[in-house]
């Protein structure tokens, strides 16, 4: 903490609050009104926390990699050289032509997923004096954007869920804690819900206009560059999402019945390839080169940089191979979704990350045994599956690929609200079913 940011973050996040009233009427309605400025506040706090917690608990992170060695150094160039500052700004990532004294300073410059982040946190600097906390205020308003429109999606579709939904995307302590400040999944979250409810207007809703899928396509652009694999998460699961709300609309039931295998196998073959297309050309995503990946990206985290945290966990022998991948799917999901279970926890971090973890498991629990006669059939609604596949999928992605507690309660932050929607919409399966009726007959 320094005295620049003891001076510059009051100021931003009183402009913050001001632009967000005005903003207000023009995204809220009187029933989620109420959700919308504490929703902003916890991020807000989520985003200095961290900072806090980096700062004089780690001692230091990647949040100020990013930031100190980083998008300060760009802003610091700025005052040297604003032709040199603006060359930084759009240069690729590891070209050091003419700015080499520059850039061979930048810690992540040749990393092109985290120098992604530096470009963003370095325009935000140039408004916050590279205020490190003023900057992290924005983040959070960045991620604020996604999520309020993750929340609005599912509003405007069960309007009745208002305060439920809220909590499950707006509320969930650790997305709000690790997904606002300066650190790729805050970017992550805003683009996923952004995408999200652009892929709802433009398709479902039949909404289409230029400005819809601008940011569509900027906010798929930023998540294949900062977190390529969770494009291969977030694709199948859309597909999934498009043709099963598609092929609900057939009001015959029996043409409905026929076109499912059809539609299975479409849905298939699409789910592969675009898994394919995300990860071509990189000999990291690349599909036979996705096991490799997982196995040396856990075993970097468990026995290298994360060895000393105290943390690690192990699922199995991951030997590199998709067979041995897949044996681990249920770990890995379990792990994910429920784990550190409270016996594992070994610092106050993992405590909020266990206790959360005991409250999907009891959540999990209560659906399955209070919605037994129609978990079956609530599969048939588009929106939980679409939030059922994604959060799987991903659940199994980054816990089969971290092996390390500390790291995963980061990565794991993005496909918790879309787990805990599913869960949500289970519950009220038959009380929807009681809703759209009551619609329907006023109409």
């Amino acid at each position: 903490m320094e005295q620049r940011d003891l001076i510059t973050t009051p100021i931003v996040i009183m402009l913050v609050l001001m632009g967000a009233y005005l903003v207000r009427p023009y995204v809220t309605d009187n029933i989620n009104r109420r959700y919308f400025f504490p929703a902003l506040f916890v991020k807000i706090v989520g985003a200095i926390s961290v900072g806090l917690i980096y700062q004089f608990y780690y001692n230091g992170g990647d949040t100020f990699m990013y930031h100190t060695y980083g998008s300060r150094l760009v802003w610091a160039t700025f005052f040297d050289s604003p032709f040199k500052g603006i060359t930084l700004l759009l240069r690729k990532s590891g070209d050091y032509t003419d700015v080499y004294e520059y850039a061979s300073r930048i810690y992540f410059f040749k990393d092109p997923s985290s120098y992604s982040l530096v470009r963003l946190a370095s325009v935000f600097d140039l408004l916050t004096l590279s205020s490190y906390a003023a900057t992290s205020v924005l983040f959070a308003c960045f991620g604020f954007v996604g999520i309020w429109s993750l929340y609005l999606t599912f509003y405007q579709q069960y309007p009745w869920l208002h305060r439920n939904l809220a909590v499950a995307i707006c509320f969930i302590p650790s997305v709000f804690f690790w997904s606002s400040g300066i650190l790729k999944e805050t970017i992550v979250v805003a683009c996923l819900g952004v995408a999200t409810f652009q892929l709802y207007s433009i398709i479902i809703e039949r909404k289409v206009s230029i400005s819809r899928i601008v940011l569509l396509v900027l906010a798929l652009y930023y998540i294949f560059v900062i977190k390529k694999f969770i494009l291969q998460a977030f694709i199948p699961a859309v597909i999934v999402w498009l043709f099963v709300a598609n092929l609900s609309r057939i009001r015959s039931l029996v043409l409905r019945l026929l076109m499912i295998p059809f539609v299975s196998v479409i849905v298939l073959v699409s789910a592969y390839y675009s898994v394919v297309q995300v990860g071509k050309g990189d000999e990291k995503y690349a599909l036979d080169k996705i096991a490799e990946t997982a196995k040396i990206t856990a075993y970097d985290i468990r026995y290298w940089t994360g060895r000393d945290a105290g943390s690690g966990y192990d699922l199995g022998i991951l030997d590199g191979t998709i067979p041995s991948m897949f044996r681990l799917a249920p770990q890995a999901i379990n792990v994910s979704l429920f784990r550190p279970y409270l016996w594992e926890v070994k610092n106050p971090l993992m405590l909020l990350s266990s206790a959360e973890g005991a409250f999907f498991l009891l959540f999990a629990t209560y659906i399955f045994v209070k919605k037994r006669n129609t978990f079956l059939r609530s599969l048939a609604d588009p929106n939980i599956i679409f939030c059922l596949v994604f959060s799987l999928s991903f659940a199994f992605a980054v816990g089969v690929s971290t092996f390390n507690f500390g790291t995963l309660v980061r990565y794991k932050t993005p496909m918790l609200p879309f787990f805990l929607l599913a869960l949500v919409l289970m519950l009220d399966y038959k009380k929807s079913d009681k809703k759209f009726s009551e619609l329907d007959s006023t109409e």
